[in-house]
C-alpha cells in the first residue's frame, strides 16, 4: 500500500472512488492472502493539514472462512497500524479461547504462500 502516493489516496477518498480503492486494496492484499480475504470496507478518511504529514485510514473487511473482521488500516509517514473494530464468527463458541484459536486457524489458512518446486530425485 505504501507504493501508492498519499495524494492519490486522498483524491480517491475525497471523490468517493470506492471501486478504485477496492481494486487497490485487493491487489495489495493478494500478495499475502488468498483472493477475496481482504476487502475495502465502506469508506475511509484522511488527515491533512499545512503543518502535519498526511495520514490515511481505510476501512477493511477481512473474510477468512467462518469469520468476518471489521478493521481500519491507518497509514502514516513512519507508521502503520490495524485497529480491529469487530469480529463476527459464523458459528461462535461460548469459550473465547476456542474463538481465538479458530480465528488464528482461519487466518493462517487464508495466507497466500508460494510453493517452490522441489528437486526430483533422479
Amino acid at each position: 500500500m505504501r507504493l501508492i502516493d498519499a495524494a492519490d489516496f486522498i483524491a480517491l477518498l475525497r471523490f468517493e472512488s470506492h471501486g478504485s480503492l477496492a481494486d487497490l486494496v485487493s491487489s495489495a492484499a493478494e500478495l499475502y492472502f488468498l483472493p477475496g480475504t481482504v476487502n475495502f470496507g465502506i469508506g475511509g478518511n484522511y488527515s491533512l493539514d499545512w503543518d502535519t504529514e498526511p495520514e490515511i485510514t481505510l476501512d477493511l473487511e477481512l473474510k477468512p472462512d467462518g469469520v468476518t473482521i471489521y478493521a481500519q488500516l491507518a497509514l502514516g509517514k513512519d507508521s502503520a497500524g490495524l485497529e480491529i473494530n469487530h469480529i463476527a464468527f459464523q458459528k461462535p463458541s461460548n469459550d473465547p479461547d476456542e474463538n481465538t484459536a479458530f480465528l488464528v486457524k482461519s487466518l493462517n489458512a487464508a495466507k497466500f504462500t508460494k510453493s517452490y518446486p522441489t528437486a526430483l530425485a533422479g
